[in-house]
């Protein structure tokens, strides 16, 4: 009696790995052997860089309004932490979104933290 090698669900396998090599260069996507490693890796890069790609956004709008905030004459660090003091909780996407689309209401909100920021240091004077 032959042996079962189960080759319906083994087939579909390895062509579902091939199918996902597609385009891949020269034997990577030609030849299972190599074909599953590089899906694999793809996989492995695909997924960290989904994570990745989070941080590179977040970096973009901190710049983004870094720019808007020092053509007011304030740094980003300094107008953070004039938010937090004025208690304004817009988190950076939609900062930077005002910066970039909307001029005025972006500068009514850098006023907003300036003025938080000077009755924070007038606060600290009256106390020491």
């Amino acid at each position: 009696m032959p042996r079962a090698t189960n080759s319906p669900a083994s087939r579909k396998r390895r062509k579902r790995v091939l199918l996902r090599a597609k385009g891949f260069r020269g034997f990577r996507s030609k030849l299972y052997r190599y074909a599953k490693d590089a899906v694999r890796k793809a996989q492995t890069y695909e997924y960290r860089d989904r994570k990745k790609r989070k941080g590179q956004f977040r970096r973009l709008w901190t710049q983004r309004i870094n720019a808007a905030v020092r053509a007011e004459d304030m740094t980003y660090s300094r107008f953070i932490e004039g938010l937090k003091a004025a208690g304004i909780e817009a988190d950076r996407k939609i900062l930077a979104d005002l910066a970039v689309s909307d001029a005025a209401a972006f500068s009514a909100i850098v006023a907003q933290a300036k003025a938080a920021l000077e009755a924070k240091r007038a606060e600290a004077a009256s106390a020491a």
